[in-house]
């Protein structure tokens, strides 16, 4: 699992070089062309990051960046033009995380991308690498790994893991989990069955866990080291 950039931008042209050189990076990309087709996509599919172009036909990029923080704390990175000073300090004021002037070098890009997702992070009260006995997680990469052999989990199984490890040591009700995963329609049998699972990938003895624990009757706690 990669994190996920949503690209908004009206030239196809810089579309097709972001997408080519985040994938290359490492990252899955999905793409708007106008602000009305971004704020239903950041709705729906739910990105990591906005890489937002602030000339939007259909839309003053200022507002877009209004519109999506008024719902959500997704971190934004801003294309600006280099004379558009004006444009930049508006979007940092409403909660843009940072901005690249146009033209720029993708290396510079992608060090931008990976900053503002550390501080999401940061601010969410985790840091960008969790540990817990054998299992480490690379919470910008989405590398999970124990006892060094990387383990692969569904985009499920991958949620779940890291809503514990943002509130690790706390413990998490079921209904707490399924409200902030699955909304109303969560089910807890659903629920224990994707924990079963990630215990089986990254558990030294899945049925003696020492990493998630259960919490009878009331939900999990992931383990923190002492």
């Amino acid at each position: 699992m990669t994190a996920l950039v949503l690209i908004v931008d009206d030239e196809p042209a810089i579309r097709r070089l972001l997408r080519t050189g985040l994938a290359a990076g490492g990252y899955r990309t999905i793409e708007a062309e106008t602000a009305a087709e971004a704020i239903a996509m950041a709705g729906g599919e739910s990105p990591d990051l906005i890489l937002l172009d602030l000339g939007l036909p259909d839309m003053e990029g200022i507002d877009l960046v209004r519109t999506i923080h008024a719902g959500s704390a997704m971190p934004i990175v801003v294309l600006s033009a280099r004379d558009d000073e004006r444009g930049k300090v508006a979007a940092l004021d409403l909660g843009a995380d940072d901005y690249v002037t146009k033209p720029f070098g993708m290396a510079e890009l992608i060090a931008r991308i990976r900053t503002a997702l550390r501080h999401c992070l940061a601010q969410e009260g985790a840091v960008p690498l969790f540990q817990s006995g054998p299992l480490s997680v690379d919470l910008v990469r989405r590398i999970v790994k124990a006892a060094d052999q990387d383990v692969h989990l569904s985009p499920r199984e991958y949620d779940i893991l890291k809503l514990m490890i943002l509130h690790a040591g706390r413990v998490l009700t079921h209904r707490s989990i399924m409200a902030k995963l699955w909304g109303a329609g969560g089910d807890v049998q659903q629920l224990r069955v994707y924990v079963r699972q990630i215990r089986q990938k990254i558990e030294v003895d899945p049925e003696r866990p020492a990493i998630i624990l259960t919490e009878t009757g009331v939900g999990y706690r992931l383990a923190v080291p002492e």
